[in-house]
């Protein structure tokens, strides 16, 4: 086999082409469009369409909602929007393959995701404890997806239907496409791609990609020959030879073996994401070679627009009779911007989206919320006019030429690039636009606020003040301490409190009652029990008690993750702290409630371990006082009741069954006795009484 062409000469993007290729959807009131009908669930619903054979078979762990914040509805929409048939199995039973056969044999590929999360965040808190919902399933019950979803996905594909291409694609997988420290089960593990024998992974946002994908293969290419697109990793055989171009990380087995090389291969794997600039990469797990290309060009405006024009019932499918929490949050929102270029290291959507901001137009924007307005049953109220940062729309570098060569992680650290348009003119004139459209009496800014980027913007903040906040504001400041707001590459904490003086006077002048709800990390690799009692401290001297507070969580790829694994920032080789045990991301967490009474005995012991007694009293600063509150001793003696429950109580002896006739059993059958290595061994003789 011929090696893929090298780094400069990828194939054309047809994806691109077909997605504007799409026309622009413009109403026509003499003309008005019918309503949309949801991609269909069932084979009944693609015969009601009159469709025989489906083109692309969708799989997905969340439930299928038909929402431009949900991937697999965009992707769903893209392909049909460009003439494919598609289908969607939405938390499958994945015990058998009967629901990925439901509607035949996809004429072209399976695409699989695990959802809108890795599955394993999904399912397990920080601490590895199943979570009591789900806010992607009906009802927000939890069970409706298996651990590491997409190898269960794939697996189930190709059990389906022998040859059927099987792409993979979702946050999952694009996180966990290369060796990758796994927090659940504490080691370094394979890329996704050899697990879940899929074809290809498309790592980053899909829409042109999964476009590319459906026209070679309908175009007679094999996928193989899709080996040569940009956003795309694949596994090569143990006989082929990896492409001459490429960076060569540290292999699997090397990086499972050396801390360092660990923080190595994620050094080079961050600076190699500028799709202007970024080289292929190759890594070896023992005789393959995993091969990652260079993402995907972020989308021009026309794109985005075509995306978010397309004609989305903005509903869950009509199969689902329960609510659906993350449907519920989100049903009224409209995104604006896609990417982050704040490039924090405790943060996946850099890696997942990019860190170019696209925006789509301002007609667009405004045609969506004049589209919601129209609807019976909304309220008025737009819950949220943002993306993964709110006041981040049409920012980029000023310089195209600069942006091309540069490999820096974050445009906003440790200070804010010169270069950078931070202009928030467009994003003013837009707020304006849209709390004016007629049917609309509110539009609130519920995603996050970069502050550095809002404190350089009086008017900005003004018009947040004024009429874009809700009474709470969330922001998200993450910590105090210098040291650790430089991992997480956030601004200083002297911003927040800037941002916090001029909101509450901007909320004064407007004649409102208005907070900020800031969001603080517990664990966070080099926040060490020090860091943590002083931001403790600050949140009492301040007034803040936080009713919802975060335990930093290793996601695959994140440079944090990789701090938290080898103990080493993988930018300047030097250690880093790291609570790993879990008593002490308790203590941790307990410190940023120090006011509940449960976090009593948590909040004493960490202030005890690190020197702190001074702030056990009644002093101003003081965080618990020196006797336990009565709520707090009986929060103790019934945790400890529930742990010591039954442990020490002699149980009724049972009476004995009627033994049980033993079924014949197969000389292949596994049976009740010794492995077949102790086969010389022998039952123990019973105790006997004295």
């Amino acid at each position: 086999m011929t090696n893929p062409p090298a780094a400069g000469r990828f194939a054309p993007n047809p994806g691109l082409d077909a997605l504007l290729r799409i026309p622009p959807r413009v109403p026509d009131a003499a003309d008005p469009q019918p309503a949309p009908l949801p991609l269909p669930m069932s084979a009944a619903e693609a015969t009601a369409r009159g469709w025989d054979e489906l083109d692309v078979v969708f799989v997905t762990g969340d439930a299928y909602i038909d929402h431009p914040s949900f991937a697999m509805a965009i992707l769903g929409r893209v392909l049909e929007a460009a003439g494919y048939r598609v289908g969607m199995v939405a938390q499958p039973d994945w015990q058998s393959c009967a629901e990925w056969r439901q509607f035949g044999r996809p004429r072209l590929f399976f695409a699989i995701s695990a959802g809108n999360m890795d599955s394993m965040i999904n399912h397990y808190t920080a601490n590895k404890k199943v979570r009591n919902d789900d806010a992607y399933s009906p009802g927000g019950r939890i069970g409706t997806r298996p651990d590491r979803a997409t190898l269960a996905y794939c697996q189930r594909a190709r059990e389906a239907f022998h040859g059927v291409p099987v792409i993979a694609g979702g946050v999952e997988a694009s996180l966990r496409r290369l060796a990758h420290y796994d927090y659940w089960s504490d080691r370094v593990r394979r890329s996704i791609l050899l697990d879940a024998k899929a074809d290809l992974v498309v790592f980053g946002m899909g829409e042109d990609a999964i476009l590319e994908i459906a026209e070679r293969l309908a175009s007679g290419q094999s996928v193989r020959d899709l080996r040569d697109m940009r956003g795309v990793a694949y596994a090569m055989g143990a006989s082929e030879s990896p492409p001459d171009d490429a960076v060569v990380l540290p292999s699997h087995e090397d990086v499972s073996r050396d801390k360092m090389l660990f923080a190595e291969a994620t050094r080079t794997i961050h600076n190699e994401t500028n799709p202007f600039n970024a080289r292929r990469l190759v890594q070896w797990h023992g005789r393959q070679a995993v091969v990652c290309n260079p993402p995907r060009f972020p989308l021009p405006k026309a794109a985005m627009d075509r995306i978010y024009g397309l004609p989305y019932t903005r509903r869950p499918h009509p199969r689902y009779r329960e609510n659906i929490p993350a449907f519920d949050m989100i049903k009224d929102s409209v995104t604006i911007m896609r990417g982050c270029f704040g490039g924090c290291t405790f943060c996946s959507i850099t890696a997942h989206q990019g860190r170019i901001i696209q925006s789509r137009s301002r007609q667009s924007i405004l045609q969506e919320i004049r589209h919601m307005a129209e609807d019976p049953q909304f309220k008025g109220v737009v819950s949220d006019i943002g993306g993964p940062t709110a006041n981040m729309y049409q920012m980029r570098c000023s310089r195209p030429e600069v942006e091309a060569v540069c490999r820096r992680q974050s445009c906003v650290h440790p200070t804010i690039c010169k270069l950078l348009n931070t202009d928030h003119g467009p994003l003013i004139q837009l707020m304006k636009a849209a709390r004016n459209t007629p049917g609309i009496k509110k539009v609130l800014v519920s995603s996050g606020i970069r502050m550095d980027l809002a404190n350089g913007s009086p008017e900005y903040l003004h018009e947040l003040a004024s009429h874009h906040v809700g009474g709470l504001l969330k922001v998200a400041p993450e910590h105090t301490d210098e040291d650790v707001l430089r991992l997480m590459r956030k601004p200083d904490s002297r911003e927040f409190e800037k941002f916090s003086r001029r909101f509450a006077r901007e909320s004064q002048r407007a004649g409102k009652k208005q907070h900020l709800v800031p969001y603080y990390i517990a664990s966070h690799p080099g926040s060490d029990l020090s860091a943590m009692v002083d931001l403790a401290v600050f949140l009492k001297r301040n007034g803040y008690r936080p009713d919802q507070v975060q335990d930093f969580i290793p996601a695959p790829m994140d440079v944090a993750t990789a701090m938290y694994y080898t103990g080493i920032d993988p930018f300047t080789r030097k250690p880093v702290a790291v609570a790993r045990n879990l008593r002490d991301r308790k203590m941790q967490r307990a410190l940023l409630q120090f006011f509940k009474p449960e976090n009593y005995f948590e909040v004493r012991q960490a202030l005890e371990q690190a020197g702190r007694e001074d702030l056990i009293g009644s002093g101003c600063d003081c965080l618990i006082p020196a006797k336990p509150p009565q709520a707090a001793l009986i929060q103790r003696r019934q945790r400890e009741n529930a742990q010591l429950r039954g442990e020490h109580v002699r149980s009724p002896q049972k009476q004995a069954r009627p033994p049980r006739a033993r079924k014949k059993q197969s000389r292949h059958a596994p049976g009740p006795g010794y492995r077949p290595d102790t086969r010389k061994a022998r039952p123990k003789p019973k105790d006997r009484p004295s």
